[in-house]
């Protein structure tokens, strides 16, 4: 008897974890949506898929969360999946958004499918392709060096300094002779 309750609790439990882990039932066994490309920058353009609408199946899709307002989703003649477009807003900040499709075809009406299209600052595929910065020329901190990119200056630095020179061996000279200045 108490086998037979053991393996009856854990039947119930796993089948209650198995419909806890398949997620909600409008996306259940028909996929999400498809966004790309993903990271992108705001001002880009992307290209969002589903095939949760069946085949011929259109929808109206929801990007207002990021700022894009809504767009429509639509398959070609026998294609599996309906293909939107929309822009994101240059004036998008960074962070995650959620973007919606509601299925309108007669197939799937009413359907909800979603996903996730992130927002960075800068593309990471330009950031991979961009060569690393080396730094070049003279640090610009007013303390250092008189050998800088002006020939013009380095000269007029040179004579000061051997005017100088020339001026204090003159007076050492003439005190070391006891001579009046």
């Amino acid at each position: 008897m108490r086998t037979a309750r053991h393996l009856t609790t854990t039947a119930a439990l796993a089948v209650a974890s198995a419909g806890l882990l398949a997620g909600p039932a409008s996306a259940a066994g028909t996929g999400g949506l498809g966004i790309a490309p993903s990271p992108v920058t705001p001002g880009t353009t992307v290209t969002v898929r589903t095939a949760a609408c069946g085949a011929d199946g259109t929808a109206a899709g929801d990007a207002s969360a990021v700022g894009a307002g809504t767009f429509a989703l639509a398959s070609a003649t026998g294609a599996a999946e309906a293909t939107g477009r929309f822009r994101v807003p240059p004036s998008a900040q960074p962070g995650t958004y959620e973007i919606v499709a509601r299925c309108s075809g007669s197939a799937a009406r009413g359907r909800t499918v979603t996903g996730d299209l992130t927002v960075t600052l800068t593309s990471t595929a330009a950031a991979r392709e961009r060569a690393p910065a080396h730094p070049r020329g003279h640090v610009r901190t007013g303390v250092g060096g008189a050998l800088g990119p002006d020939p013009a200056q380095t000269a007029a630095g040179v004579a000061a300094l051997a005017v100088a020179a020339a001026g204090g061996t003159w007076l050492l000279h003439r005190r070391a002779r006891g001579d009046r200045i």
